[in-house]
């Protein structure tokens, strides 16, 4: 079976704080793989605000929408522990992006590594759009 092998960005542009919670744990006594997932939403938000987004439905009239998402986890997670998780940005097109999520444990170990892929999308609309310049000048800076 082949496993998720997820390409990490050469830097990452904001870190978010999680504080897990003991309603984070799963059945195996570690945070579940549900939470991790919500935990990237999360970041995301967090990484549009420090972009200064208001939230994920205001790019100049576009919104976002999810086209993947992927893990690999490296490292359990328990209750109580904080986290950070840093953003990152691949793969740019004319449509969209991947941000990529680098879960750190305070003792520095490595505990996941995630991908969501994302595209604009114009939800009056109902079809997909190009990325707007205010979000590709903000995450794309010419060189």
């Amino acid at each position: 079976m082949a496993r998720v092998k997820i390409q990490e960005p050469l830097k990452y542009l904001f870190t978010a704080q999680i504080h897990t919670r003991i309603t984070d744990l799963n059945y195996g006594g570690h945070v579940g793989n549900d939470r991790i997932f919500a935990f990237m939403h999360d970041a995301r938000v967090q990484f549009f605000k420090y972009l200064g987004f208001k939230d994920e439905i205001s790019f100049d009239g576009l919104g976002i929408i999810q086209t993947d998402a992927a893990i690999s986890y490296k490292a359990e997670i328990f209750e109580h522990e904080v986290v950070e998780i840093a953003v990152g940005v691949l793969e740019p097109n004319k449509y969209g992006c991947d941000l990529v999520y680098r879960f750190t444990k305070k003792d520095q170990k490595l505990a996941a590594l995630g991908k969501t892929g994302i595209v604009f999308f114009d939800y009056k609309a109902r079809k997909i759009a190009e990325m707007p310049a205010v979000f590709k000048d903000k995450v794309f800076p010419k060189s």
